[in-house]
C-alpha cells in the first residue's frame, strides 16, 4: 500500500513512543522530514505527498539506528540551538538546551558593551560564540578548540550562519598557556569538558558510544579545565571583564571556589533553563591580586 509522508511520520511516532523516547513527536518529525526530503515546518501538506517504497524503508532504517542508540542529531547532521541550526558530526558534542542559558547570559553581557570582544574556549560547534555574534551585531568573537574536527565544524557554522569577519577560529590547547597575539577580551565564556572519571563510566550509551570523549572528560574530579582557564587564560580578560562557565550539576560550588582562589569578584551561581545550578560567573579583579 502506498504511503504518504504523514503515514511514515505516524509509523515512526508510534515506534519512538513504544520505545519510551522522551520526545517521540520531535524525533519522528525530524527524521521523517530528513528521510523524505520534506519541509518540517509544513506538516499540513504531508498527508498529500506519496512516497515510493525505498523512501519508506529508508525512514524506518534511520529509525532503527535511532532506537539502537545513535543520536538523532548525528543522523541529521545538524541540530537547533538558540534559534539557529548548527552543523554537527561525531567530532563535536551535540549542542544541548542546558547550555542556552549560558548563551543567553553571554549575550546579555555583550549587549551592555560597545563592540564587545568575546573569547569562547572549548568552542565545539561554535554554538555559543556564533550565537552571540549573530545576536550582537558589533560583537567580535574568537572561538578556540584543540580538536581539528571541532575547528572544521565551527568554521562551517560561521560560514552557514553568516558571521564571517566577526568570528575568528583558532587552534589552542586550553590546558596550556594561550598562544601569543590573542588580544584582550571583555567576556570569556566556556562550556569545557567537565565529566568526572567516575561519571565517564556511567554515561548513557548514546553518549558513551557516539560523542567524542575528549570533549567530555574533565579530569578525575571534572575540574581540570576550570583550573587551567582561571590560571592561564583569565589574564586575557580586561580588568573588570566577565568570565562565564557551564559546569556539571554538582560542581557549581567547586567552580565558584576556583574563581575565588584566582581573585575574581562578583562571583555568582545561576540556574540553567531546567532549574539546575549549572552556570558560574565572576569578574576579573580591576587591579591587584587578580592581575596575572
Amino acid at each position: 500500500m502506498t504511503k504518504t509522508i504523514n503515514d511514515v511520520y505516524m509509523q515512526l511516532y508510534k515506534r519512538f513512543k513504544a520505545a519510551d523516547d522522551p520526545q517521540p513527536s520531535l524525533a519522528a518529525r525530524e527524521l521523517t522530514a530528513y528521510a523524505c526530503k520534506a519541509d518540517k515546518n509544513r506538516t499540513a501538506e504531508w498527508g498529500h505527498v506519496y512516497l515510493d517504497d525505498a523512501t519508506v524503508d529508508y525512514a524506518n532504517l534511520l529509525c532503527d539506528r535511532c532506537l539502537d542508540g545513535e543520536p538523532l542529531a548525528y543522523i541529521l547532521g545538524e541540530w537547533d540551538f538558540y534559534g539557529l541550526t548548527f552543523q554537527v558530526d561525531k567530532t563535536v558534542l551535540i549542542p544541548r538546551a542546558d547550555t542556552e542559558r549560558l548563551c543567553e547570559l553571554t549575550i546579555e553581557r555583550a549587549r551592555d558593551k560597545v563592540s564587545p570582544r568575546i573569547l569562547d574556549l572549548c568552542c565545539g560547534t561554535g554554538c555559543i560564540g556564533i550565537a552571540a555574534a549573530h545576536e550582537v551585531e558589533d560583537a567580535h568573537v574568537t572561538a578556540v578548540d584543540f580538536s581539528d574536527g571541532a575547528l572544521r565544524v565551527t568554521r562551517e557554522n560561521v560560514r552557514r550562519l553568516g558571521v564571517q569577519g566577526r568570528v575568528a577560529v583558532r587552534k589552542a590547547d586550553v590546558l596550556a598557556d594561550p598562544p601569543d597575539g590573542m588580544g584582550q577580551f571583555e567576556i570569556l565564556v566556556s562550556n569545557p569538558p567537565y565529566v568526572t572519571r567516575r561519571e565517564m563510566q556511567e554515561l548513557d550509551r548514546s553518549v558513551a558510544d557516539y560523542e567524542p570523549h575528549e570533549a567530555l572528560y574533565g579530569g578525575p574530579d571534572g575540574l581540570d579545565f576550570y583550573h587551567a582557564i582561571c590560571e592561564k587564560w583569565s589574564g586575557l580578560l580586561v580588568p573588570g571583564g566577565t568570565a562565564l562557565f557551564e559546569c556539571g550539576w554538582k560542581q557549581a560550588a567547586d567552580v565558584a571556589a576556583i574563581l575565588e582562589a584566582h581573585h575574581f569578584t562578583g562571583i555568582g551561581i545561576t540556574e540553567d533553563l531546567a532549574g539546575v545550578p549549572r552556570i558560574v560567573y565572576g569578574c576579573r579583579a580591576a587591579h591587584g591580586r587578580g592581575d596575572i
